[in-house]
Formats: structure tokens, C-alpha cells, sequence
């Protein structure tokens, strides 16, 4: 499914270096649009995952360019939305997959690991849905999709922190959707449950298993079942689709 048909899209991708972040990527760029892949750290894991994205896109003139920002910080997120518009010409779909776990129990956890986890979490995306919003309803035509977790839905025992942050996610996309439905800019949100990434892997085996056993599928998500869901709500089929959060979880939300 290509995003359009006679228009290249341009994406900003953050948290994109690995896992659901670059499988977001690749499947934009393999619909036709340029891709801005942001991260915060790991410059060579950027690289590879924009190496993909050019795979993917195959002939298509698309660009597929990298940029680092902790957008956690106020500036930085401006600064990537603001690069993507000085390169890309303007800002068409923001995906805010950018994230953290600091995991503990609520009676142990310090303000450090609460104040983190929602500082990447929620205020990094709140930071980035703002200035690109500012640049979308000037154009009038925007996709933001954020990403959230089944665990915003219903919690998690020693994640209070990550739970409130993706919680917060949720109450922050239907807001927006509200005040941005008029100007022809949609923002959804997706939730994942148990996805195999480098941040479910570091899990103990019994955990995995626990939570496998949770799950109706019996299985867990891979990172490319969500950017399905992503490339759909960019694309022109999802223009009357917004505020609303749609669970990819094998059942597990339930």
C-alpha cells in the first residue's frame, strides 16, 4: 500500500535507530516517502536502519536521512522537526515512537527513574506533536501517529512509570485529534502488547513465559506488525480516522 500515489510524503521517524522504530521506517519508505530517521545515541544503528530504508524504497526518489536529537529536550525536538522541514521541504507525517523503561516497584522507585521515563516517554512527544502540528495546519494536511502500549491501557505491575507515561500518550493524542481535526491533520495512536525487540528480549525466560500465557494468539508480536498499523493511519484510506488508538496485541488488551 503506497501512501499516495502522486505525492512523496515526508516522515519523521523518532526513537528509529532499531525495533519498532526502524520497522516503522522501512515501511514508510517502502510507500514512497522520505524518511527522516531520528536517534539518540547509536549513530551506526541509524545508518543501518537508513540503509534499509533505502533498500526498501527501491527506485522511488525518495530521500532517507538521519538525524540525532534527545528529543526529550525541549530544543533538540525542535530542531529535528525543523531540519526535516529545511530538507525534506515540509513536515507530512510525524510518527513518536521514541522511548524508555526505568522498571520497578512503585515503593522502590526513585524520582529519578519516574521523571526519566516520562521526560523520553510523554514530554518528548508532546515536544515533537507540537512543532510539527505548528507546520501541519499551515499546510492543512498532517498524520501524527503516536506510540503507546497495552500497558497504558490497563498497567503493569512494576511499570507505574512506563504505564502513566504511555497512559499519558493516549489522553495527549485524543486531545490533539480534537484540536487539530478542522485543519485536515489526523493523530492516532497505536498499542502494542508483546513485541520481540531488544526491549522485551532482556526479560527473564519465566517472565516471557507468563506473559505469553497472557496472551490469546499464544505468541508475540513482531515489529513489523505495527508498522503496518502505522503506514495505514499515514496513508489517504485512514483521512476520516482520528483519536483513536488501535491495540496491536494478538488479543492481549482484551
Amino acid at each position: 500500500m503506497s501512501i499516495n500515489e502522486t505525492t512523496i510524503r515526508n516522515a519523521v521517524v523518532t526513537g528509529a535507530s532499531r525495533g519498532i522504530g526502524r520497522a516503522i521506517s522501512v515501511a514508510l519508505a517502502s510507500a514512497g516517502c522520505s524518511v527522516i530517521i531520528n536517534y539518540a545515541g547509536n549513530a551506526q544503528a541509524a545508518e543501518e536502519t537508513a540503509s534499509l530504508c533505502r533498500e526498501a524504497a527501491g527506485d522511488k526518489d525518495v530521500k532517507i536521512l538521519v538525524f540525532q536529537a534527545d528529543v526529550s529536550d525541549e530544543a533538540q525536538a525542535n530542531a529535528l522537526i525543523d531540519y526535516a522541514e529545511e530538507q525534506l521541504g515540509q513536515v507530512d507525517i510525524l510518527v513518536n515512537n521514541a522511548g524508555r523503561t526505568k522498571d520497578g516497584l512503585a515503593i522502590g522507585m526513585t524520582a529519578e527513574d519516574f521523571d526519566n521515563v516520562i521526560g523520553l516517554n510523554l514530554r518528548g512527544t508532546f515536544f515533537c506533536c507540537r512543532a510539527a502540528a505548528k507546520k501541519m495546519i499551515r499546510k492543512r494536511w498532517g498524520r501524527i501517529i503516536n506510540i503507546t502500549s497495552v500497558v497504558g491501557i490497563h498497567g503493569n505491575a512494576g511499570q507505574v512509570n512506563y504505564s502513566a507515561s504511555k497512559a499519558g500518550v493516549i489522553g495527549l493524542t485524543k486531545s490533539l485529534a480534537k484540536e487539530l481535526a478542522g485543519r485536515n491533520v489526523t493523530v492516532n495512536a497505536v498499542a502494542p502488547g508483546f513485541i520481540d525487540t531488544d526491549m522485551t528480549a532482556v526479560l527473564p525466560e519465566k517472565a516471557q513465559e507468563a506473559i505469553l500465557s497472557g496472551i490469546p494468539m499464544k505468541k508475540c508480536g513482531r515489529p513489523e506488525d505495527v508498522a503496518n498499523a502505522v503506514r495505514f493511519f499515514a496513508s489517504e484510506e485512514a483521512s476520516y480516522i482520528t483519536g483513536q488508538i488501535i491495540g496491536v496485541d494478538g488479543g492481549m488488551g482484551m
